[in-house]
């Protein structure tokens, strides 16, 4: 579904990125696991279009995607619930959800929004409410509801898991996990490799820019440099 060879990108004149290749197939949970600064924020940003290629290829779903525009690429299928949340905090819950579904009608929004409010039903509650207002935890919910809005066949998925309690953590991969069944495709970048690793069907090293490992999740879970780098084992 989704293949990148010898991608490339740079920040001015310093390249961040150095020939990344990796590609997803449809219907799996493949995650780029790494330490803070490896680059992934940036490959996502590359796969979504706000972040210049320098080099490389993507191809999504067989079409070259390297000079298609951001909200096209959003048209063609690929979401990103982006680093940060990045959610309007001024906006209801129901209104930063009702932005994620700009491209269809509003019978088809109001179904979708049920379904994000089955999966998530801290949202149901909290529709009126400020999003400015939500716990973090309920806010990387919203962001991962709102880009399903936009009825993704592949999720971008960047550090969910960021700087929230275990026990939301375990809610969150939960729904990651669960969108196999949704025939939704997820990239998930984490620095909570295990967690990723966890839920994932394969999964890449990256480190400083580069690919340095990559295997099934079991391989690499099962493997003594990621044990002791990532896993803490």
């Amino acid at each position: 579904m989704l293949t990148v060879e010898g991608l490339r990108s740079r920040y001015g004149r310093i390249e961040v990125l150095h020939g990344i290749d990796l590609h997803v197939d449809s219907g799996e949970i493949v995650t780029v696991v790494g330490a803070n600064g490896a680059g992934k924020t940036t490959l996502l940003r590359c796969l979504s279009g706000v972040q210049p290629v320098t080099g490389g290829s993507i191809t999504f779903r067989g079409e070259a995607l390297t000079p298609v525009p951001a909200y096209k690429r959003l048209k063609r299928g690929l979401a990103q619930s982006p680093e940060g949340r990045q959610i309007f905090t001024n906006l209801t819950v129901e209104e930063n959800l009702r932005l994620g579904a700009f491209l269809f009608s509003d019978d088809r929004v109001e179904k979708d929004m049920e379904d994000a409010f089955q999966m998530f039903p801290i949202l149901k509650e909290k529709r009126n409410l400020a999003a400015g207002g939500l716990s973090g935890g309920q806010q990387q919910m919203l962001a991962m509801a709102r880009a399903l809005m936009g009825r993704p066949s592949c999720l971008l998925l960047d550090e969910p898991s960021m700087g929230l309690a275990p026990i939301v953590v375990q809610q969150i991969f939960d729904v990651v996990k669960g969108l196999k069944a949704l025939n939704v495709t997820v990239l998930l970048v984490e620095q909570n490799a295990f967690g990723a690793l966890k839920i994932a069907d394969r999964g890449y090293v990256m480190e400083t820019g580069h690919i340095t490992m990559s295997g099934t999740a079991a391989e690499l879970i099962a493997d003594p440099r990621i044990r002791e780098a990532y896993l803490g084992i």
